[in-house]
């Protein structure tokens, strides 16, 4: 960077924290998703949550009105972003936003979720970055791109065949490769990021960001804060592993990928209540089928305590129960 960018770059960054949160102290705030009960309004977001020098957490508002986290590192050389957001107008707004911090280039893209929520914006990233995905998630992301691929050949033969114009051709999403292993190393300029599989859980092909000199993890969905465990697509047992591993990291600072982003103490506490949610559920639902109940039944039947009033139970508790029984079963690959 030239001097005259540098000063640019501060200029920008100071007058952008003037509208950045910061994590909030435990005693300040109630342990919830819940924007509204933590005296938040909708219109409070999207909002950077400063988490270390250049690094940001990016909070915004998805339905049913919880937050769907990303990750931005500003380094000499560049941007790296993990994880986009649920539409093309939703991360458009991110790229602007990131803008008023920073004057630097988006270079790299990690897909720490493969699910829409976090990829459906994808479009409209700059071309020419470097994406970091797993092999799982690629798989996943492959499959819908080809079907639309094929869709959009279709559309074009049958309209030179008609003599009409082919209708604009649809998009979707997919890396052009994966990662090799299960650890890969990026120095974006002045902060070195690890990009790590710790193992299966909320999607299978489950990737964290971790930047070791900050201390800090961004868990991506593998970190639910407050957020009943949605299982849609999990491996319920080896999620639990998962945070375990994350957990026994060198690491200050927790980042979740729904949720809110917490001061660094209670992001660990708030990371072992999350992973005693997910087992609760797989022992609630054990309990059940050694009763010899079937899974709608199971459904009808749990009693999940204090979790009942987490975010979003309603809708995840039946994904969560047939999920478990599928791993009991040894249905899950």
């Amino acid at each position: 960077m030239t001097s005259s960018s540098i000063r640019r770059a501060t200029i920008l960054g100071t007058s952008a924290l003037l509208l950045t949160a910061t994590a909030t102290p435990a005693t300040t705030q109630p342990r919830t998703a819940d924007p509204i009960a933590r005296g938040l309004q909708l219109t409070d977001f999207p909002r950077f949550v400063k988490i270390a020098p250049n690094v940001y957490g990016y909070e915004e508002i998805r339905s049913p009105g919880f937050t769907t986290v990303s990750l931005i590192v500003v380094g000499t050389k560049g941007v790296l972003i993990a994880d986009g957001q649920g539409s093309a107008q939703a991360t458009q707004t991110m790229l602007d936003k990131i803008k008023t911090i920073t004057t630097q280039p988006i270079k790299w893209y990690v897909v720490g979720s493969d699910h829409g929520d976090h990829t459906a914006g994808n479009s409209v990233l700059p071309a020419g970055i470097t994406y970091v995905i797993s092999s799982a998630s690629k798989a996943i992301l492959d499959g819908p791109k080809a079907r639309t691929d094929s869709a959009n050949e279709r559309a074009a033969t049958e309209a030179k065949v008609k003599g009409t114009t082919a209708p604009a051709p649809r998009y979707a999403f997919a890396p052009p490769k994966a990662m090799s292993g299960n650890k890969e190393t990026i120095d974006v300029g002045g902060i070195s990021v690890d990009v790590l599989n710790l193992g299966r859980a909320h999607t299978g092909g489950d990737l964290m960001v971790h930047l070791p000199r900050e201390r800090v993890l961004f868990m991506s969905e593998a970190y639910l804060n407050r957020v009943f465990p949605a299982m849609r697509s999990a491996y319920p047992s080896e999620w639990v592993a998962t945070i375990d591993k994350a957990l026994a990291m060198n690491v200050n600072h927790y980042i979740p990928g729904h949720g809110f982003i917490e001061s660094p103490a209670v992001s660990r506490e708030e990371l072992v209540a999350f992973k005693d949610a997910v087992k609760a559920v797989i022992t609630e639902v054990t309990r059940l089928r050694k009763l010899g109940l079937s899974a709608d039944d199971a459904v009808k039947q749990a009693n999940w305590g204090v979790y009942k009033d987490w975010f979003i139970a309603d809708q995840q508790a039946p994904i969560a129960v047939r999920k478990v029984y599928e791993e009991l079963d040894g249905k899950l690959k």
